[in-house]
C-alpha cells in the first residue's frame, strides 16, 4: 500500500498540515511545529506563506464509507 500525505483531523491545531506531516513521517507534531516556527522566525515569516500553500495543497483525510451491519431477518415461527 502506497502511503499518502493529508491533513490530519487527530492532530489538528489550525489546518492539520503539521500534524500530517508528522503522521506521514511517523514523527511526534510537536516536533514537526517547533520546526516550523523556527523555520518561519528564521526566514522573516516566509513559512506562514509555505504554511498556507501546503493547507492548499495537500488533501483532507478521506471519509471512511460507513459500511451498515446487515439486520438479521429473525424466523418466523
Amino acid at each position: 500500500m502506497k502511503k499518502k500525505l493529508y491533513l490530519s483531523k487527530d492532530n489538528e491545531i489550525i489546518a492539520g498540515v503539521c500534524g500530517g506531516i508528522g503522521e506521514y513521517f511517523k514523527i511526534d507534531p510537536v516536533i514537526v511545529r517547533i520546526i516550523w516556527v523556527v523555520l518561519t522566525v528564521s526566514t522573516l515569516f516566509a513559512g506562514v506563506i509555505a504554511y498556507i500553500v501546503a493547507w492548499i495543497i495537500i488533501p483532507e483525510t478521506p471519509k471512511m464509507k460507513q459500511i451498515k451491519p446487515k439486520k438479521k431477518k429473525q424466523k418466523k415461527k
